[in-house]
């Protein structure tokens, strides 16, 4: 279906949904983007229509139409220009990239034969453009030159990063495998969380963390005071060497799911977690110290095997009690990256299988892209100014 353009001022989106009802999403959807863009050039210009003002900087010049492509069907927009031009709207095409990386992904399986009749079905109902490798390399160019610059962009000064990784089916040597998801997520200076890169990788050997974090280090990422993550070697390897003198914070939470493995009976897990959350909830590293040490006393005739390997594990978790008060409880885990791990499921839970790297990697990229602006444009995950 497509929609007929609305003329905002006369005809609300309100209005358009109680006149015609779910038949008027799209209309009204159009109408809901047509007024925000109207809005935006106002703010770029620095007038509204018609408005004498000393702040103004350019003046409207009208509409230009364009189709946009959705699951309700084809929204035809009126798209602000500005005499002086320089002007694009974001609310455009602000929460459409990842849309657009996911369609590219079910037709990227389409054209290259391995897709299913379901496939096939949402490929056709949700891609918007003419399912050929033609048309899907143009799309893929036109995606990836924005997300390239976004992963290649310069980075500063971010006091905290958190790296972790998650793993997506992709197409690979003819083979389907897992492909590890690389992460790092920074807090800036304003404490402020930003997403500093992703990158799809064969696994977490320490050549492939190496690589990703060398990217970082040449991109300017400096000032590192603690890297959160779990324990994994490749990438604890691969931290020590590109950043050797930065401390490392062991995610608690992973801790709490590896003790598990140590513990020689299922009803001991439980008893087991708690006394380990008392040991992280100490005020200070001493009584930390203190409740560790109470911990393996009190548990090493019952689990000597837990008690030899947390005596080395657990204190990898305390570089925690050197940071402000105030920060102890975001820094001790990575559930930081909680949010952006749910956004990647929801999306990659669509395509389950990705034709290559490169089609997993704009995925993650352009949901990451996506989340980050949404941070960095609002307030603070830390107070940065905090004594310790």
């Amino acid at each position: 279906m497509t929609c007929r353009i609305q003329d905002t001022e006369s005809v609300s989106a309100v209005e358009l949904i109680a006149e015609r009802g779910l038949e008027g999403l799209p209309d009204a959807m159009a109408a809901l983007i047509n007024e925000a863009m109207r809005v935006e050039r106002d703010r770029h210009v620095g007038a509204g229509r018609y408005e004498r003002s000393d702040d103004r900087r350019g003046y409207a010049n009208g509409y230009k139409t364009r189709t946009m492509k959705t699951r309700m069907g084809a929204l035809e927009l009126r798209v602000p220009q500005v005499r002086e031009g320089g002007f694009y709207p974001q609310s455009l095409d602000k929460g459409l990239r990842s849309e657009r990386a996911l369609k590219l992904a079910l037709a990227q399986m389409y054209v290259e034969g391995v897709s299913t009749r379901k496939v096939a079905r949402i490929t056709e109902q949700l891609c918007g453009f003419e399912v050929s490798s033609t048309e899907v390399s143009r799309c893929t160019a036109l995606l990836d030159e924005e997300l390239n610059a976004w992963r290649e962009r310069d980075l500063g000064i971010y006091p905290y990063v958190y790296l972790d990784a998650r793993y997506e089916k992709i197409r690979h040597a003819g083979q389907v495998v897992d492909a590890a998801v690389l992460v790092a997520l920074g807090v800036a200076s304003d404490g402020k969380r930003d997403v500093l890169g992703v990158c799809v990788e064969l696994s977490e050997a320490e050549v492939h963390w190496r690589h990703f974090l060398e990217q970082l280090a040449k991109r300017g990422l400096h000032g590192v005071k603690l890297f959160v993550s779990d324990s994994h070697a490749g990438l604890k390897a691969a931290r020590a060497a590109v950043f050797p003198s930065v401390p490392w914070q062991r995610c608690q939470f992973h801790l709490q799911q590896n003790a598990g493995q140590y513990v020689p009976r299922q009803n001991m897990r439980k008893a087991v977690a708690e006394d380990l959350r008392t040991v992280f909830n100490a005020p200070d590293a001493d009584e930390a110290r203190r409740l560790l040490e109470r911990f393996l006393t009190a548990w090493e005739a019952k689990a000597p095997k837990l008690v030899a390997w947390a005596a080395t594990a657990v204190p990898e978790c305390f570089a925690v009690f050197m940071l402000p008060a105030a920060h102890r409880r975001r820094l001790r885990t990575s559930n930081a990256l909680e949010r952006l791990n749910k956004e990647l499921k929801r999306r990659t839970r669509v395509a389950t299988l990705f034709p290559s790297a490169a089609s997993c990697e704009r995925l993650a990229s352009a949901v990451a892209m996506e989340i980050s602006e949404e941070w960095v444009s609002g307030r603070a995950y830390l107070n940065m100014d905090v004594e310790d």
